[in-house]
């Protein structure tokens, strides 16, 4: 295939139906060829993959109500096409539907056979002209079916989050995961000021606006350039990070001086912020096992103007060993998940993900967290932080541990409910007081977990929990 919009799309569905990679590690693989399109190419390539890993299970249910032949009978390659092009007739208007049409059965052309071609010529041509009577599930007779189909979802996600929420907010979530989120930036608090960052990205992106949790951060939804061609980039003035993950560092409330452990570091979002919050003074370890990403995290670090981060390559898999591992003030596990948190902008985790997966990542985040509790100090803080919202990797995790460790318990970070008078609290929040920021306090329930939810606060779902080690 040529390397235009469509197949390169297609290349990259058909490398993620292998199940091997990530979306973000196959848009890094194949980094090279999509530069080399033009913009508007580039934009419809973005929006057809992404698109395309969205709604899949509303195209799906499309495509096998007019084919004569069941979906899991069709090669997968030709699936894929069958998907980007009935994608572009239903979402995209302004793409013709022949264009639409064409476009897909020459893909197929170049390695299906001539049945296999009018197939698809003609599967898309009645899904073109009759996908806006095709019925849908009942939902008031089953739904689970009905959300899961009309939506987009596997049917064991949306049975889960029905049983905890019920129809009307599982709906509102899956209908916030399915929308575009936002560009959101968090600003480099030692080379900038968030509002500088906002006068100075006017003009380059569309309206900038204050993030509402977050101090630091600044979102809008529309770049002139990709992000890492703009000189506010180049400059270090930010790194890109949802509000969410933005709030884990405040979390672990570290102060200039510390020693700190960053311990699943992976590119280095975090480990910037944990720096920017030191002043850039005191020394963090960030710790990986990739030592690909600890080298990409160091050159980041440099562009940020950081200098108070050393590197360390170690699986958490793999125990310490006590006599040559320091301790540390603070502990920051920003644990390996099922990611179902980011679903917003990584669609092709719902496709992959299952409960028995679920299961399997809980034990290793409390394996994890096990490994850790051995180089706190005491009086020292261990942070938990997951891209998930489910129980499994959630409450069930922090039930664990404890039990496991009565020597930490969960730290209150917040000195009152968040329903008492706000002046106060102001009052007796100092600057390198172990107290959170009040908008921040409103995120956390009483048995001290910071939530948050796409359709609630606008941001991606996060897990967060701060113990602390008793003295």
């Amino acid at each position: 295939m040529s390397s235009d919009a469509r197949s390169t799309a297609i290349l990259i569905l058909n490398i993620l139906d292998k199940g091997r990679k990530t979306l973000d590690m196959v848009l890094e693989d194949t980094d090279s060829t999509i530069t080399s399109l033009p913009r508007n190419d580039r934009a419809l390539l973005h929006a057809l993959v992404y698109g395309v890993l969205r709604w899949r299970g509303r195209l799906d249910w499309i495509l096998d109500h007019f084919s004569k032949t069941r979906l899991n009978r069709i090669d997968p390659r030709i699936l894929n096409i069958l998907r980007i092009g009935l994608f572009q007739i239903i979402f995209l208007n302004r793409i013709p539907v022949s264009a639409a049409v064409n476009t897909s059965v020459e893909m197929a052309k170049s390695f299906a056979a001539p049945w296999t071609v009018r197939f698809v010529n003609a599967l898309l041509r009645k899904s073109a002209a009759g996908h806006k009577s095709v019925p849908f599930p009942n939902p008031d007779e089953n739904p689970i079916s009905a959300l899961a189909a009309k939506k987009s979802f596997p049917q064991w996600l949306v049975k889960r989050w029905h049983q905890r929420f019920g129809f009307e907010e599982t709906e509102k979530l899956c209908d916030s995961i399915n929308s575009i989120p936002p560009i959101t930036l968090r600003t480099n608090t030692l080379i900038t000021t968030r509002e500088n960052l906002i006068q100075t990205m006017k003009g380059v992106v569309g309206k900038p606006e204050p993030t509402t949790y977050s101090p630091d951060g600044i979102f809008f939804f529309k770049s002139k350039k990709p992000i890492r061609e703009l000189e506010a980039f180049k400059n270090g003035f930010f790194q890109v990070q949802d509000e969410a993950a933005q709030i884990v560092s405040y979390m672990l409330r570290p102060k200039a001086g510390e020693t700190v452990l960053d311990a699943c570091a992976g590119l280095g979002g975090k480990t910037g912020h944990i720096a920017q919050l030191m002043q850039n003074r005191g020394s963090i370890m960030a710790m990986d096992k990739d030592e690909k990403k600890l080298l990409r995290l160091e050159s980041v670090m440099f562009q940020l103007g950081i200098s108070n981060v050393k590197t360390r390559i170690h699986n958490l898999e793999v125990p310490f060993d006590v006599g040559s591992f320091p301790f540390f003030d603070r502990v920051l596990l920003d644990a390996p998940c099922s990611g179902l948190g980011v679903l917003r902008r990584n669609p092709d985790i719902k496709w992959r993900m299952s409960k028995n997966k679920l299961d399997c990542l809980s034990k290793r985040q409390v394996k994890f967290l096990d490994h850790l509790a051995g180089v706190v100090k005491p009086s020292g803080v261990l942070v938990y932080s997951v891209c998930s919202t489910e129980p499994e990797e959630n409450e069930d995790v922090v039930k664990t541990f404890l039990k496991k460790h009565p020597e930490f318990v969960i730290h209150g970070l917040c000195s009152k409910p968040i329903d008492g008078n706000d002046t106060e609290y102001w009052k007796n929040t100092e600057i390198g007081s172990e107290k959170l920021p009040l908008q921040i306090c409103r995120l956390m329930n009483q048995e001290g977990y910071l939530k948050t939810f796409p359709h609630r606060n606008h941001m991606d779902g996060f897990f967060v929990v701060c113990f602390k080690r008793k003295n």
